[in-house]
């Protein structure tokens, strides 16, 4: 079992930059295909940036080139280094393996971008 949890988020103008950390228990991390999802209020949770265990990225549209998504296999961690955040951005961000996992889910992170 995994247990994830995430930590970073925060308050930031726009133009700014944050950076997440997913913390991982569990032995099997550095195989897994892990994401950062996120769901801003009244929307659904969306898949935002996802690693495979050899270091493969992919990114939604929205985020390409703005988001950095990597990971430590050493230390079970996930990070999201987010540039140029947009008040679009705000939302709670959480990590997950892709496809996620329910009970997986952490309680996520705060990130709220003011104009």
């Amino acid at each position: 079992q995994v247990q994830l949890v995430e930590s970073g988020g925060g308050l930031v103008q726009a133009g700014g930059s944050l950076r997440l950390s997913c913390a991982a228990s569990g032995s099997i991390f550095s195989i897994l295909t892990m994401g950062w999802y996120r769901q801003a209020p009244g929307e659904q949770r969306d898949l935002v940036a996802t690693i495979r265990g050899g270091g493969g990225t992919n990114y939604a549209d929205s985020v390409k080139g703005r988001f950095t998504i990597s990971r430590d296999n050493a230390k079970n961690t996930m990070f999201l280094q987010m540039n140029s955040l947009k008040p679009e951005d705000t939302a709670v961000y959480y990590c997950n393996v892709v496809p996620a996992i329910r009970m997986y889910w952490g309680q996520g992170t705060q990130v709220t971008v003011s104009a």
